[in-house]
């Protein structure tokens, strides 16, 4: 664990506040949920909740289902960063999406582009992989971004369209409804 030597005292209804340095690093935002955890040294430790994150297992056969069918990469995201990644790219596993990327979602924009596309976007300042073809969807759950699917290709001839799209939005669909269960 590392000390950022801030100290905060706790109010009279117990609140505590997180510095907006450690919330602008961490991505926290107003109404994130925070899993608290406890240990047996008395220390306390937060920690961003993903409700998708649960679901690491099904996501991970999902994005594997999802590149066989398409035949292209499928990613899933929370809203932080890659949880499932088959086909290609393995690399962004665990990986933080991109603030671009994260504001899409969080405008619960679809996105189908080929590079040089004023609507193409960086999905994460990590990638070292570079693709041509995206398609992106959010996972909305209980009226709620919780995160992404993705479809990538990096092979320029082979470009994106209306199946990938209603392949994408299915799959975020049935995943948003997942999460509702």
């Amino acid at each position: 664990m590392k000390a950022t030597g801030i100290v905060r005292r706790i109010d009279d209804l117990g609140r505590i506040v997180i510095p907006k340095e450690i919330r602008r690093t961490l991505r926290i935002r107003e109404s994130d949920p925070l899993e608290i955890f406890t240990d047996r040294e008395g220390e306390i430790i937060l920690k961003k909740y993903s409700p998708i994150g649960e679901m690491t297992t099904f996501a991970k056969q999902y994005a594997e289902s999802l590149a066989q069918v398409s035949g292209h990469a499928a990613l899933i995201a929370d809203r932080d960063q890659f949880i499932a990644v088959a086909g290609g790219y393995k690399g962004l596993l665990g990986k933080s999406i991109s603030k671009q990327l994260e504001e899409k979602i969080g405008n619960r924009d679809t996105i189908l582009a080929t590079k040089g596309d004023r609507s193409f976007i960086t999905i994460s300042e990590e990638q070292t992989e570079e693709y041509q073809h995206q398609a992106i969807a959010p996972i909305i759950c209980e009226g709620d971004v919780i995160g992404a699917v993705v479809l990538l290709e990096s092979d320029n001839k082979s470009r994106m369209g209306e199946v990938e799209q209603k392949l994408i939005l299915s799959a975020a669909g049935f995943l948003g409804r997942q999460m509702e269960q």
